[in-house]
């Protein structure tokens, strides 16, 4: 446990692409339990931060989640979708190989052209067109990725993965801002350096042990919060 936290610590210090993450192993699942419960531990000590702030009475805006009813489409959005699609967006592309970056890329693309032609063409429901896109975006992606499957991570993306790395890890952070009003954005900015500080473990999870760590950890991380913003409404 203590040696996965130092080499995410010395990770930090200096952020370094590996060559190339393994497969999935028992040594990245062990990895991802003591990731979740350091995710967890910095998790708790930022929540007693923010209660105390609001014991001081300093008012904080609420999420997007505060009074909505919880159902089980939230919790899949929460603890399934949102995880898949945002490790794929912001950390998809920060192994530097070019199945994964140019996957992203073509796949994004032809969902927009596939999702607007639908529309434009054939008269689709959004709906109806966003399982269009999403249906030509992944087998766009997957061909591609399929296609460059061996070929080495770009000399150029090694030399600014540390940049690369925090981009990706403050990009991840202000997108959240999106679950604040936006009136309070300024107010709201400080509220999203959890996600910041998950966003590190999640990039080191990914570029050391692969896309379904970071998915994985994600989840859990994801699943943690909405158990317990579950319990405190039934306390309440």
């Amino acid at each position: 446990m203590r040696g996965e936290w130092r080499r995410f610590a010395a990770f930090l210090k200096r952020p370094t692409l590996p060559e190339r993450a393994p497969l999935p192993q028992a040594a990245g699942l062990r990895a991802v339990v003591w990731l979740v419960l350091l995710d967890l531990l910095v998790m708790a000590a930022l929540l007693g931060v923010a209660g105390a702030v609001m014991a001081a009475g300093v008012s904080l805006p609420e999420t997007a989640l505060a009074g909505m009813e919880i159902g089980t489409g939230i919790i899949l959005a929460v603890v399934v979708i949102a995880p898949l699609t945002e490790e794929i967006a912001f950390r998809g592309w920060l192994s530097g190989r070019p199945e994964h970056i140019f996957g992203l890329l073509a796949g994004a693309l032809a969902a927009m052209v596939a999702g607007l032609a639908a529309m434009a063409f054939f008269g689709a429901a959004l709906a109806t067109a966003g399982l269009v896109a999403l249906a030509a975006g992944t087998l766009v992606a997957l061909a591609i990725v399929y296609r460059l499957r061996h070929r080495n991570t770009i000399g150029w993306f090694r030399r600014l993965f540390p940049a690369l790395f925090w981009l990706s890890t403050l990009g991840f952070s202000l997108v959240h801002l999106t679950n604040f009003p936006a009136d309070q954005l300024a107010t709201a900015l400080p509220l999203v350096l959890p996600q910041f500080v998950t966003g590190t473990i999640l990039g080191y999870a990914r570029v050391h042990y692969g896309l379904w760590a970071s998915v994985l950890l994600h989840m859990l991380h994801n699943g943690a919060i909405i158990g317990l913003v579950l319990a405190a409404s039934s306390a309440a």
